[in-house]
């Protein structure tokens, strides 16, 4: 068996990311490697907003994405499928946490979706693009 492949998704975006689940499924079933699939909820913890925000607020943030990332496994691969799945909710920023999940996973591929840049991409950069440029291993990029 190879390296895990870890898809990146975003879940505030449901559905649109299926296309994505099922190429990273595809690729880990041909060399019969574990699936895990990252999504990233940002951190108010850290930033000057975070006073605003209850003690229990990032728990059950965090609590709120694992399962609606496991709607969407569900739904876009199926509860038998989702079963092999490791799912992981990070918090941060998208493109560093996809990056340090892939480490400590020893990923051998990361499958992300990209989207038609707009004016504010040319100028920061979609995430997409910064795991391409960063990341340690080979990169699989689904429009």
């Amino acid at each position: 068996m190879s390296r895990p492949v870890l898809c990146a998704i975003d879940i505030s975006n449901a559905g649109k990311d299926d296309a994505v689940l099922k190429e990273a499924q595809r690729l880990a079933d041909l060399d019969g490697a574990q699936l895990d699939v990252v999504t990233v909820i940002p951190d108010f913890g850290k930033s000057l907003v975070a006073g605003f925000f209850d003690k229990t607020h990032h728990d059950d943030a965090v609590e709120t994405a694992r399962k609606a990332l496991q709607n969407q496994i569900v739904a876009s691969l199926g509860g038998d499928a989702d079963a092999k799945v490791r799912h992981v909710v990070a918090t941060g920023s998208a493109y560093e946490e996809i990056l340090r999940v892939a480490g400590e996973a020893n990923s051998g591929l990361i499958v992300i979706g990209a989207h038609k840049p707009d004016f504010a991409d040319y100028l920061l950069g979609p995430n997409a693009a910064r795991v391409v440029r960063h990341s340690k291993c080979s990169v699989h990029v689904v429009r």
